[in-house]
């Protein structure tokens, strides 16, 4: 931290010596002024840094302000050195029938911040005593995180609290992180001479990016969102060590919520000038000679059918014996050609195969008094582009380096790809069509995910967007084969339930090792022991079909549960809709041996 901010101020000081160089005294009028400015004041976070995210707490704030101006003493460059602290809001504690919530803060539970920036500045008169400034800064915030986990606790049998799940907590891979900063306001001056001035400032605060230096730059929780929040009457129900109930208040699935920090900042301090006051420079005539100026081309590549900016498109623009190819960034921009010279210009894109229509630049198009030459080029791909995205099921961390399949159902047709470095992959969808997405990694499990197009208008829609989740195999995993279910009172296979099982055939076989109970549940519905029956008769079944497909019989064993393991809330004599059902008719793995 020291020798970025050493850094910074010698860079700064560095400037103020270039402003205070005399090339030719019979036209310099005056020196700039060099001006020292002390504040403090308030500090108010903002949207998400603010809200459930970072719950940050109006706060307080000072710093130091060095600004050098030029010779005109209207254009400068300052250094802005601030300290921010804002408070976290507290987690009230609740109490339901048989237990309570708690948090435990690790540390203060605060956030801290020291910020070190550097920019222009612009200066004007408002009268003889009242100025305003105007500033940009750019530069780093040191920020420290308070550290915090909310937890539930159930009474035991003799009474004595036992934790049992956190349901809201930090998790940032450092408490004390940098973040590129972006700063920017305004200060209002009243001059009690020509030294000394008191003022009122406003500026605005905000990080950007995700990462800084390897780490990341934002403050992160997980948050099991609740869905019926818990109250003095309501009981969480505890079996083998296991909250059973716990879907009846939360959300299954955790949200890994980020923000960066984002604060409005109001403070009134005291500024000190040094140097010379501006003077009027006098007027001097100019004479403008027109010389031919190269210009700039800037591509940008849409999708015609939805208007939005496409990215990975090839681009080509040929002229006056040049060719310039690049491919489009994620705002749809072509690499921009420097210092074109004035003649006709071709623009070609191609992607995925498809070739849009080219696109023409005319030596009069140079003659505008524009610096650079826009052009956008429409690619027709009547397809959809489905982006997915390979993370670990139970934290959502990226997977980059993961195989993946995508498969039609309507004809059977497979392509692959590999994710890449950013855990992400892309395929084109015809319309109105179905298929299928799995990951086909040795010692990975991953869902058979379905994708359909059917019902999207391709004029309104282009991305379809996925998240393959993926989860290691060991002894003693558990996993639901999602969408795969049986009809009520029936035992076979459906149809679109073969894909799935072809999934699984595929993990058996990349893990020749891999020895798993395959297990069928049913519903509440009907007699326990009939449904006991019908489930031994499901799950039989299954491996039934994975024996056909040349899987050793040593390797599988099949289980009926019946309605003893029940997913929600429908046990016998509760009323639930035909859905609720059907998550409890389902087939799942268990892996016994690897």
């Amino acid at each position: 931290m020291k020798k970025i901010i050493l850094t910074l101020i010698s860079a700064l000081f560095a400037s103020f010596s270039l402003a205070q160089v005399s090339i030719d005294p019979s036209l310099i009028t005056s020196t700039g002024q060099l001006q020292f400015s002390l504040f403090g004041g308030f500090t108010a976070p903002l949207k998400d840094y603010r809200k459930d995210i970072g719950r940050a707490k109006n706060g307080y704030f000072y710093g130091l302000a060095i600004d050098q101006y030029f010779n005109g003493n209207q254009w400068g460059i300052g250094l802005d050195v601030r300290s921010l602290k804002q408070e976290s809001r507290k987690f009230e504690p609740i109490s339901f029938a048989n237990g309570h919530l708690a948090t435990n803060y690790k540390n203060e539970p605060a956030f801290k911040h020291l910020g070190v920036s550097i920019g222009p500045t612009y200066k004007v008169d408002l009268g003889k005593k009242v100025e305003l400034e105007a500033f940009l800064r750019t530069g780093v915030l040191f920020q420290q995180f308070p550290e915090y986990v909310q937890s539930i606790y159930v009474n035991d049998p003799g009474g004595t609290p036992v934790k049992m799940f956190d349901d809201y907590y930090t998790n940032n891979e450092k408490n004390k992180a940098k973040a590129w900063m972006g700063l920017g306001g305004f200060r209002v001056t009243y001059r009690l001479n020509d030294h000394i001035g008191l003022f009122l400032q406003t500026d605005y605060l905000n990080t950007f990016g995700k990462r800084f230096g390897g780490d990341s730059s934002r403050f992160h929780v997980m948050n099991y969102k609740p869905t019926n929040p818990l109250g003095p009457k309501d009981v969480l129900i505890i079996r083998n060590g296991v909250i059973t109930n716990i879907n009846q208040f939360y959300e299954s699935r955790p949200c890994p919520c980020e923000t960066n920090v984002k604060a409005l900042n109001l403070a009134a301090g005291i500024k000190i000038k040094l140097g010379a006051k501006r003077k009027k420079l006098p007027l001097v005539p100019v004479v403008v000679v027109p010389v031919a100026i190269p210009k700039e081309i800037q591509v940008v590549v849409k999708d015609k059918q939805t208007g939005l900016v496409l990215s990975g498109v090839k681009v080509k623009i040929s002229g006056n014996g040049k060719e310039y190819v690049s491919n489009s960034n994620v705002n749809g921009e072509a690499e921009r050609v420097k210092s074109a010279i004035k003649s006709g210009y071709l623009i070609t894109a191609e992607k995925n195969g498809i070739v849009a229509d080219p696109v023409g630049i005319k030596p009069t198009d140079f003659e505008t008094d524009a610096a650079v030459i826009y052009k956008e080029i429409f690619l027709n791909d009547l397809r959809f582009t489905l982006i997915g995205e390979t993370i670990r099921s139970n934290d959502n961390s990226k997977l980059p380096g993961i195989s993946t399949v995508l498969s039609n159902t309507f004809n059977n047709e497979s392509v692959g790809q590999v994710s890449d470095g950013q855990a992400m992959f892309t395929y084109q969808l015809e319309q109105e069509s179905e298929y299928t997405v799995v990951a086909t990694e040795a010692g990975k499990f991953s869902q058979t995910e379905l994708v359909s197009t059917k019902g999207l208008d391709r004029s309104k829609t282009l991305y379809v967007v996925l998240k393959l989740g993926l989860s290691d195999i060991s002894v003693g995993a558990t996993f639901v084969l999602k969408n795969i279910h049986y009809d009520f009172d029936k035992s076979n296979i459906r149809p679109n339930a073969a894909p799935i099982l072809d999934n699984l055939v595929n993990i058996m076989v990349k893990n020749p090792s891999l020895r798993i109970e395959l297990s069928s549940h049913t519903d509440s519905r009907g007699k326990d022991d009939y449904n006991e029956k019908l489930s031994q008769r499901r799950a039989a079944s299954a491996v039934s079909y994975l024996l056909a497909k040349g899987i050793e019989r040593s390797r599988l064993v099949d289980k009926g549960y019946g309605e003893r393991q029940l997913l929600n809330r429908c046990a016998n004599g509760v009323k639930c809709t035909p859905g609720e059902h059907e998550a409890n008719r389902r087939t799942e793995i268990k892996v016994l041996k690897y």
